[in-house]
């Protein structure tokens, strides 16, 4: 090496020493530089859960069965015990499931019920004629069912034994009576008038019409045939005897209904009876009178359920002056409830029902939705009635709210078993990494220089 080669190599390490000097100095004094980006330290998991089952658990990253790794569950993913099955979904998962909302608000419920009911008779306007004598049918005057009587129309005369009797009797009082009319002793006078007034209340009591005992005082003819009358405008319903049959005090002889009024019984599902009342408003259509509306009132609500359909019948009144409704027929009812008062109500889809339990899902915030439970009361058009668990303003969820639900499950369980058996894992971790630290920090004795085969594959 020569004289000016060295003393370029010379100066050549003199400026590095000394720039390296200068270097560190400045690396010493300075402040370090801020960057525009900083980086941020990654967020802590605070467990692992099992992709295919979330009571399963780790507090390190490990695998399952199927070589699926655990997913991290972070601070800000966990539900707090206040909030225990928050969901929350970012914007975009949230319009790609089609989450939709609605404002439970303050309203009216009214509701139609459709049924269906049979016409029949109003009990209330049925007559059934029975003789209060035995003997035997003279004459009937009206032999075929289905015609119309006025009141006090003749519908047969049956010949008795006991109405000759009685009538024989009543005439002899009015003859005795008139004889001692003038007695001077007021006690024979006085029984002879009594006996008048005996007599015909046995005849009044056999229903013998007021026309035949006038007859019989007028004329002294004693009657042989009772003679039954129609106690009101009616129909003939049923003809219980004929000419020349014997009767007795139970032979139905007539049964009569005024059809100017009828009942409709129909039945209505349990889940209605509660908008059911009295007095509500009823309309009626017939396929036997298109074009026409009948317009009733709902005067009866029978106290038991059918056994059979598990519905309950309800009662009907309708005016029928035109006889156009007749018994038997079927029609179809429709009964206007009366409105319940305001409620709280939210849309019925909105609501999820799992057992005995109700739920509904509010959006806390954007993106985070709180299961509540609820309890509901009356649902009509749509909409059901909030009884307690939503307050008037609060958004409820009513679309993919059964995904929420699943998720908000999902989140729960985890809690629930995180709370339960991370403590353990925690410290099933540790223990295993001190076992494994003692091991590592242990001197190497000679047995386990003699490591089996397999071990040295291992390792190599």
């Amino acid at each position: 090496m020569n004289k000016t080669t060295y003393i370029f190599i010379s100066l050549i390490s003199g400026l590095l020493i000394g720039t390296g000097g200068l270097m560190t100095y400045q690396h010493l004094t300075s402040p370090p530089a801020v960057t525009a980006e900083t980086t941020q330290k990654p967020a802590k998991p605070l467990y692992y859960r099992n992709p295919m089952n979330p009571e399963v658990t780790s507090p390190v990253p490990a695998k399952d069965h199927m070589g699926m790794d655990y997913i991290p569950v972070y601070e800000d993913e966990a539900s707090t015990p206040e909030k225990a099955g928050t969901v929350k979904i970012d914007p975009v998962t949230e319009q790609n499931i089609g989450v939709r909302t609605a404002t439970a608000k303050l309203s009216s419920l009214s509701h139609l019920i459709r049924t269906v009911g049979k016409v029949t008779y109003d009990e209330e306007r049925i007559s059934k004629l029975h003789p209060k004598t035995e003997g035997w049918v003279e004459k009937l005057f009206v032999d075929k069912t289905g015609t119309k009587v006025d009141k006090n129309t003749m519908l047969l005369s049956v010949y008795s034994p006991q109405l000759v009797t009685s009538s024989q009797e009543y005439l002899l009082a009015i003859s005795s009576a008139k004889t001692l009319e003038n007695s001077p002793f007021d006690d024979i006078r006085h029984s002879a008038e009594q006996m008048v007034v005996s007599a015909r209340q046995r005849l009044a009591l056999l229903d013998v019409p007021e026309h035949q005992i006038h007859d019989m005082v007028k004329t002294g003819n004693i009657p042989k045939a009772l003679h039954i009358h129609s106690p009101f405008n009616g129909t003939v319903i049923n003809i219980g005897a004929r000419e020349g049959q014997y009767v007795t005090p139970q032979t139905e002889l007539y049964m009569l209904a005024d059809l100017n009024k009828v009942w409709v019984i129909a039945q209505v599902y349990e889940s209605d009876l509660p908008w059911v009342s009295e007095n509500d408003t009823v309309d009626m259509q017939l396929t036997a009178i298109p074009g026409k509306t009948f317009k009733g009132t709902l005067s009866y609500i029978y106290p038991y359920a059918e056994a059979a359909t598990r519905t309950i019948k309800v009662r009907m009144a309708f005016d029928n002056p035109d006889l156009l409704l007749k018994p038997d027929m079927f029609a179809n009812v429709t009964i206007h409830t009366k409105n319940q008062p305001e409620a709280i109500t939210v849309p019925t889809e909105a609501i999820i029902r799992s057992g005995d339990k109700e739920q509904v899902f509010i959006m806390r915030a954007a993106g985070q939705f709180e299961p509540r439970k609820v309890t509901t009361g009356l649902s009509a058009d749509g909409r059901t009635q909030i009884l307690n668990g939503v307050n008037v303003g609060d958004e409820v969820v009513t679309s993919s709210q059964f995904l929420i639900d699943s998720e908000s499950k999902l989140n729960e369980t985890t809690e629930k078993m995180r709370a339960i058996g991370a403590p353990a894992s925690e410290e099933m971790h540790d223990h295993q990494q001190n076992m494994i630290e003692q091991e590592m920090s242990a001197p190497v004795s000679s047995s386990s220089m003699n490591m089996p085969e397999m071990e040295h594959h291992h390792h190599d």
